[in-house]
């Protein structure tokens, strides 16, 4: 049952609030006109002032980091490393009437998506609305698995996913995370591109496992080629696959899918990643070449492919507005 909030705020707890998923949380929630963040956790930063480490922040909030984990709160949010969510639930006992969205890839398949006794639904809106309304845990998609998919399910929703999908997205520098590594480097990254697990990332399975959700007939492939872009935030996926729609059929199934969902919308025109950034949209746009349906599909990783969609799944399972907090315009220049 949707739990509605009238008079009273939704107590908030971040773990992990010290990483870019953490700082766009915080980002959102601090003018939440529905929530109050209760604590933010992070082990290395206890004691300091979180706009001395998101200075974005600064004459926003006068929080610090905290070591511990209070349980007065409504919703907790695990803004983790992937194998870190699980660490962290073994480590610490939360309380079973707390509801926690994990931003980590821990829970996100089936057969990963029990820990205890604590079930975690698939959190793309999408997809998964009305489970995500009644849901106490939920399982926040990954980011070019969001985007990728947006772009998709539409599709399977009618089983015309009928041939292999060839699919090439980039995302930007924030998608590595805040930890070092030679490929996220400004002097590596910067006036550069590169591929990396192609055909095998980690993605692919929970991609594999909306689209079967949607179509059970589903056999043919997916191939994925990941690309690291020369820019901070964004993901563009371009993909195709052979169809036999019309342009104008393949619209209308686009925007007949995505009607009640506010934050996907087709357009006519070709799009570009400044429309999405700072956002929660995600746009999708098609084109028919010969029998090939070509599909473009754009979001910012770190809002509707992490902390803007665990806002969303937030407002779904406390019965607010899903746009409640995440009305925010693109910076075009």
């Amino acid at each position: 049952m949707i739990e509605k909030i009238v008079n009273n705020k939704i107590k908030a707890g971040i773990i992990g609030g010290a990483g870019y998923t953490g700082g766009e949380m915080l980002r959102i929630l601090v003018n939440h006109p529905n929530v109050e963040i209760a604590f933010v956790n992070s082990t290395s930063n206890a004691g300091n002032l979180i706009s001395d480490v998101h200075t974005d922040l600064f004459g926003e909030t006068d929080l610090k980091f905290v070591s511990d984990v209070p349980q007065d709160i409504d919703v907790l949010f695990l803004c983790v490393g992937h194998g870190d969510a699980k660490k962290f639930l073994a480590a610490n006992s939360v309380n079973e009437n707390i509801k926690i969205i994990d931003l980590s890839q821990d829970f996100r398949l089936t057969a990963n998506g029990k820990f205890e006794s604590r079930d975690f639904i698939y959190g793309l809106p999408e997809l998964n609305r009305d489970k995500i309304k009644s849901a106490q845990n939920i399982a926040n998609p990954g980011c070019f698995a969001t985007c990728i998919q947006l772009g998709l399910l539409p599709l399977a929703a009618k089983g015309l996913i009928k041939s292999e999908v060839h699919i090439n997205a980039t995302t930007g520098s924030t998608g590595a995370g805040q930890s070092l590594a030679a490929t996220s480097h400004f002097s590596w990254r910067n006036n550069n591109l590169s591929i990396y697990k192609a055909f095998e990332h980690q993605h692919l399975n929970e991609i594999g496992e909306s689209l079967l959700q949607l179509q059970p007939s589903l056999s043919d492939s997916l191939s994925f080629i990941p690309q690291r872009g020369a820019f901070t935030r964004g993901i563009l996926a371009a993909m195709y696959l052979e169809s036999e729609l019309t342009l104008e059929e393949a619209q209308n199934l686009y925007q007949d899918y995505y009607s009640t969902h506010p934050f996907t919308h087709v357009s006519g025109k070709n799009i570009d990643l400044k429309q999405v950034v700072n956002t929660n949209k995600a746009l999708v746009h098609l084109e028919k070449h010969g029998n090939k349906l070509f599909i473009i599909s754009i979001i910012d990783n770190l809002l509707k492919g992490a902390s803007g969609q665990a806002v969303q799944n937030m407002n779904l399972i406390f019965g607010l507005e899903e746009t409640a907090g995440l009305k925010l315009k693109a910076a075009n220049f």
